[in-house]
């Protein structure tokens, strides 16, 4: 198996990537989310493949800051489920063993 792609332009492909908006590739088409792997730290890397080339990319996501967390945690101690802070409404954080975790960017926001 090939290595994966690093993009250029991450923080541009994460702001789209959170929005939901269609992501360009460098090499024409657009990129395909293919999955999303949790790593240690609370980063998690998110794995694409461009529709018109094949070649795959590869973006780490970055851990939950400090604010994201305590939103989190605000929504938590209020009794309502929380969504992700990213991608915003109707993403609702799902417990992942000790964790509550978005599952579609693997981030860890808070412990459940």
């Amino acid at each position: 198996m090939t290595e994966a792609l690093q993009l250029d332009n991450e923080k541009d492909v994460l702001k789209a990537y959170y929005a939901g908006q269609r992501i360009e590739s460098p090499m024409g088409g657009y990129l395909m989310l293919l999955g999303v792997r949790a790593l240690e730290g609370g980063t998690a890397l998110g794995i694409f493949e461009c529709s018109a080339s094949s070649l795959r990319y590869e973006i780490e996501i970055p851990k939950a800051t400090r604010t994201e967390r305590r939103k989190v945690r605000d929504v938590l101690d209020a009794g309502d489920d929380p969504d992700c802070p990213r991608h915003g409404s109707g993403y609702r954080l799902v417990r992942a063993g000790k964790d509550l975790v978005c599952a579609a960017c693997g981030v860890a926001y808070a412990r459940a």
